[in-house]
C-alpha cells in the first residue's frame, strides 16, 4: 500500500492521479500547509515530516510494500511509480519522457506557480512581477500549444508521466486568465485527458467533489 502525503495542490494531483492510473492500493494523509492562515506553522515543517522531505514539501510518498521507503519530489515519485508498476514510463521513450517531465519540474510548474502568487493570492502588489509572470505563463502555453500540434502527447505518442505531471498545472488555466481556448492543440490534449477515469478520481484526491475546470 501506498501512503500519499500531501496538500490540494497541483503536484500532490500529480501524484494521485498517477496512482489512480495504475490501480495501486493507497491512502491519503492530508498535510494541512497553512492552518489558520499562518504558512509558517505548517505541517510541512514538523520535524517527523521533514524526516522524509528535508525541503518541507509535498508530496511524499510511503511504499508499506518497500520497507516503508518514503519518497519525496513528485517528479520522482513518478518516476518510481512508473518503474514500480511498469505503466506511462516506457524504457523505449524514456530520453524523451525524461525531457519533459524535467521541463514541467524545473519550468512550467515554478512559473506557473509564480504568476498564481503574483496574479491571484498577491494582485496589485507588484505590477512587475504580475507582467513578467503573466507573459511567461502565456509562452509556456504557446510553447506545449506547439508541442502538441506535433504529437498526441509531449513525450510522444503515448500518454506518459510527462503528460501526468503537466496536466494538473494547466487545469489551473482560469487561474491564469491567459485563455487556453485560443490554443487549440493544447485544449485537446487538456480535455482528452479530462475524460481519463483515474484523472477524474485522482483530481478529487481529497474527496470533496473537486471537478476538473473545463476551457
Amino acid at each position: 500500500m501506498i501512503e500519499l502525503l500531501t496538500a490540494d495542490t497541483p503536484n500532490g494531483k500529480k501524484i494521485s492521479i498517477m496512482l489512480e492510473e495504475i490501480g495501486f492500493e493507497y491512502k491519503v494523509t492530508k498535510i494541512n500547509l497553512n492552518p489558520g492562515g499562518e504558512f509558517s506553522k505548517g505541517e510541512q515543517f514538523n520535524p517527523e515530516f521533514r524526516k522524509i522531505s528535508p525541503f518541507s514539501k509535498i508530496p511524499v510518498i510511503i511504499d508499506h510494500e518497500n520497507n516503508k521507503e518514503a519518497v519525496f519530489e513528485s517528479g520522482a515519485i513518478l518516476m518510481y511509480l512508473g518503474e514500480k508498476s511498469n505503466k506511462f514510463y516506457e524504457q523505449k521513450d524514456r530520453t524523451k519522457i525524461n525531457q519533459w517531465l524535467m521541463a514541467q519540474m524545473a519550468y512550467v510548474g515554478p512559473m506557473l506557480g509564480q504568476h498564481h502568487q503574483f496574479h491571484r493570492y498577491n494582485s496589485g502588489k507588484d505590477k512587475w512581477g504580475e507582467e513578467r509572470y503573466f507573459k511567461i505563463t502565456k509562452t509556456i502555453y504557446g510553447d506545449l500549444d506547439e508541442r502538441l500540434s506535433l504529437s498526441k502527447h509531449l513525450a510522444g505518442d503515448n500518454y506518459s508521466i510527462a503528460d501526468i505531471a503537466t496536466w494538473p498545472w494547466i487545469a489551473r488555466h482560469e487561474w491564469h486568465d491567459i485563455g487556453i481556448k485560443n490554443f487549440k492543440n493544447l485544449t485537446r490534449w487538456y480535455l482528452e485527458i479530462a475524460t481519463r477515469e483515474a484523472v477524474i478520481k485522482g483530481y478529487d484526491l481529497l474527496k470533496n467533489g473537486s471537478e476538473i475546470p473545463k476551457p
